[in-house]
């Protein structure tokens, strides 16, 4: 699952706590050019406010129209709604090729379970969610990362999964763009670097400085599936630490800064020194980011920050690839 769709969710527990009515919407089957996958949430309270999307935003008008209209205050189960059945209706709501989708709408009382799903997937856990359309019983177990959203009529299984976050190693002028178009993504960004004239410059807002060396805050970190790890600081001493252990790690992205020449020299030093072998260092990616022929420390980021982007999206392609019968809710 994507952030924004775990923000939906703080947005419905804050809406809840509020006391206000809060509609949760989750796309379920899609066919043809539909705008937004299965596993796409809507959040609509009472008074129209909406979080989130399931569509291009005329499905989202007539969900707020008929909300506001109070055709769901006597909602007490989940049901389904369907848009787009016929061609002249994909037109009137605005979906591509005459795309369909089918909707879980849900009418949210309990908060226990949004409450406990953003504390799990604040653990970094991933979590899967099973709602009963007939009941509205909601059930929480352990997922994995091959689990899939699964939908029978009768039950819906959804997947919520922590943030996507990057670690970067060093504070500097490189580090700090990265960190920003990171941020903008939506990464939790963490940043390591136990040089203070460097650190003391961060001051980058929503970005985090980690205290201690690089070696000890990677193993700190415990990298998961949704970690990405990039070396910036030039130094061998403080890359190297970081990479020793990144490249042992489940992290799905480990990059350095430097050369070819230096990349090679770092792969011979970390497979001497720390026994790293072939298949670990065939992990780093390095020189790190795109070849876009970058020269400014902005454009380097922007560099970094793509081929984060593109590894993140091949490993999630490649996870849909490996459950064809089934559809795979955004992680």
């Amino acid at each position: 699952m994507e952030s924004l769709d775990l923000r939906v969710l703080s947005d419905v527990l804050a809406w809840r706590q509020a006391g206000r009515r809060v509609t949760l919407v989750t796309v379920v089957e899609t066919w043809g050019s539909a705008p937004r996958p299965p596993g796409a949430l809507l959040a609509v309270r009472d008074d129209g406010v909406v979080s989130g999307s399931v569509s291009g935003g005329c499905v989202e008008d007539d969900l707020i129209a008929r909300i506001k209209a109070g055709e769901y205050d006597t909602l007490s189960h989940p049901s389904m709604v369907a848009y787009g059945v016929s061609k002249e209706e994909a037109a009137r709501f605005g979906l591509p090729c005459g795309g369909t989708l089918r909707l879980v709408q849900e009418p949210i009382t309990d908060v226990q379970w949004i409450q406990d799903v953003l504390a799990r997937t604040a653990a970094h856990q991933l979590v899967a969610r099973t709602v009963t359309l007939a009941t509205g019983q909601v059930t929480l177990r352990d997922a994995q990362r091959t689990d899939t959203l699964q939908f029978d009529g009768s039950s819906l299984t959804t997947l919520f999964g922590p943030r996507w976050r990057l670690l970067l190693i060093g504070a500097g002028q490189l580090s700090q763009a990265v960190a920003q178009m990171a941020s903008l993504l939506d990464f939790e960004v963490l940043v390591c670097d136990p040089r203070e004239e460097y650190a003391a410059t961060l001051g980058i807002e929503g970005v985090t400085r980690v205290l201690g060396m690089p070696d000890d805050v990677v193993q700190q970190l415990v990298p998961d599936a949704h970690t990405a790890i990039v070396a910036l600081t030039h130094d061998p001493k403080l890359d190297d630490m970081a990479l020793m252990e990144a490249l042992n790690s489940n992290a799905f992205y480990i990059g350095a800064l430097g050369s070819r020449r230096n990349q090679e020299a770092r792969k011979k030093r970390l497979a001497e020194h720390f026994d790293l072998s072939p298949e670990a260092l065939a992990r780093l990616h390095g020189p790190v980011g795109l070849a876009i022929g970058a020269q400014t420390p902005a454009e380097i980021a922007v560099s970094i920050v793509a081929e984060i982007v593109q590894v993140k999206n091949v490993a999630h392609a490649q996870a849909s690839a490996a459950a064809p019968t089934e559809t795979l809710c955004s992680i």
